[in-house]
């Protein structure tokens, strides 16, 4: 009997990933059943469980894994920044090639964006000014890169800051671009998951030229709590192949230009 091969890390965690996705949208799911399904022993999916669960992901009750309220699922740092991280990268890619030397950008806390900040380094007297406590923290190790970084209500889950100090400021704010993504897109209606962070979106765009929305696959055909406008309140909008084509016509019917990157990413 020959031995499986070892993966690396990265493969490792791209598993625990569609694990924790699968429970997700499950609501809960046995042990068994999910090392089954991804042909690995018992004791690895408990392995692979223990992980999601020591870093507050999931919870293993009695043989079962079980997910978190949605809320948390959709809006938690922690979950977000590790999904679909290829077709992330290349969104960003794309956008990185739209902001030019000595303008001012602004981002918002989308882990979607988090990608860009490896690819700004090389733009000159490039500012960038964003509500994200981690990207801030990316960027500020980026030569020539000015991080003006929007404090307020400090929101440790998500590692990003809300709230009337954030609004406010913005409203001072003139800046030539936004990037921004959305937690859900469905027929060119964009929502999200809480009110504070629709209302910094919402800013972001008035505070700014032009503006990119940056959305994968995975964000389309779906609703949450608060609406906040449209996909025609961007200039573009960048996604990847694997959106349904129903999606990308809805937005073209807005008059929006949709770029459809290949991130080489099947929709789960």
């Amino acid at each position: 009997m020959t031995s499986r091969p070892r993966l690396s890390q990265t493969a490792v965690e791209q598993r625990r990933q569609d694990v924790l996705n699968h429970v997700a949208e499950r609501g809960e799911t046995r042990i068994d059943d999910l090392a089954a399904r991804f042909d690995v022993s018992l004791m690895t999916m408990h392995r692979d469980l223990d992980d999601l669960a020591a870093r507050h992901l999931l919870q293993k009750v009695r043989g079962r894994a079980v997910a978190f309220p949605a809320l948390t699922m959709e809006t938690a740092t922690r979950f977000r920044e590790g999904t679909h991280l290829a077709v992330k990268t290349a969104l960003c890619a794309a956008a990185a090639d739209r902001i030019r030397p000595g303008s001012t950008v602004l981002i918002d806390d989308s882990t979607t964006l988090f990608p860009l900040a490896d690819m700004l380094a090389g733009i000159d007297q490039l500012t960038v000014i964003t509500n994200s406590v981690g990207l801030a923290q990316h960027l500020g190790v980026a030569s020539g890169v000015i991080v003006t970084l929007l404090g307020g209500r400090y929101h440790g889950e998500f590692n990003s800051c809300t709230g009337p100090d954030v609004t406010r400021a913005l409203a001072r704010i003139h800046a030539d671009l936004v990037l921004t993504s959305a937690s859900a897109v469905l027929e060119g209606r964009l929502f999200h998951p809480l009110r504070e962070y629709a209302e910094v979106k919402e800013a972001m765009l008035a505070s700014a030229d032009s503006a990119l929305l940056l959305a994968d696959h995975s964000k389309f055909g779906k609703t949450a709590t608060y609406a906040y406008g449209t996909a025609a309140l961007y200039q573009e909008v960048i996604t990847d192949t694997a959106t349904p084509a129903g999606e990308t016509a809805a937005l073209r019917a807005l008059g929006v230009p949709v770029d459809a990157v290949d991130a080489g990413e099947s929709p789960s």
